[in-house]
């Protein structure tokens, strides 16, 4: 594919301004807000599994008892933290499929967008690095579930429109998560990551993956 055909790119996206908070009601914000990026540099230092509530609450400055105002746990803490990241990058992943015009499109704008948002948000690489076995068991939080819901909605819509083939939309939305998440991983491990050529294998295995797999007989 000519770049100069790939119709549209991250800087396309407008994300609306949320509406505007009372003062006791920022305030919280605020308070939550800071626990969870807290939160994200501990886990990166230390690892979910050494990483204490006492340790997070000393990162933010807070009392203790602020704490649990809004959290119970640091696993409470840690889904959050996987929450506030799914938040982030989902509004770019569904406008970039809802865009596609080809196949590629589709293919590629999932797998650039998550990949250029790991890579470029320091604080979270360094989170998803240090805490990938946690992140495996952790995938069931309600953002990420959305997430994984929007994907197979945007790909039934796909195959409706024949962007992409009659396939089963259970099992390519399993194959974008799991390449995805593996080569991400695999990606972060590398002293210097290269995200353009993650984006290129990632890509290319499930464009030339789809045209080996047969039409399913459900769609």
């Amino acid at each position: 594919m000519i770049w100069g055909e790939f119709l549209f790119t991250m800087t396309d996206i407008e994300i609306a301004a949320p509406p505007k908070l009372g003062k006791r009601e920022q305030t919280k914000a605020n308070n939550r807000q800071a626990i969870i990026d807290a939160a994200r540099v501990v886990f990166a230092e230390l690892g979910y599994g050494e990483t204490t509530i006492r340790d997070i609450i000393r990162q933010t400055g807070l009392a203790s008892g602020t704490f649990y105002n809004y959290f119970k746990s640091k696993e409470e803490v840690f889904q959050a933290l996987m929450d506030d990241a799914a938040l982030r990058v989902r509004p770019a992943l569904r406008e970039l499929r809802e865009k596609a015009k080809t196949r590629e499109q589709f293919v590629r704008g999932t797998f650039e967008s998550y990949f250029r948002f790991i890579a470029e948000d320091r604080q979270t690489q360094h989170m998803v690095r240090r805490n990938t076995g946690a992140i495996r068991v952790r995938m069931d939080t309600p953002q990420i579930i959305a997430g994984f819901d929007e994907l197979q909605q945007d790909i039934e819509s796909a195959i409706e429109r024949g962007l992409l083939p009659p396939v089963d939309p259970d099992y390519l939305t399993a194959s974008f998560v799991g390449v995805a998440f593996e080569i991400a991983d695999r990606m972060l491990e590398r002293d210097n990551p290269d995200v353009t050529a993650a984006i290129e294998f990632a890509t290319n295995l499930l464009l030339a993956g789809l045209q080996a797999v047969p039409a399913s007989k459900t769609t």
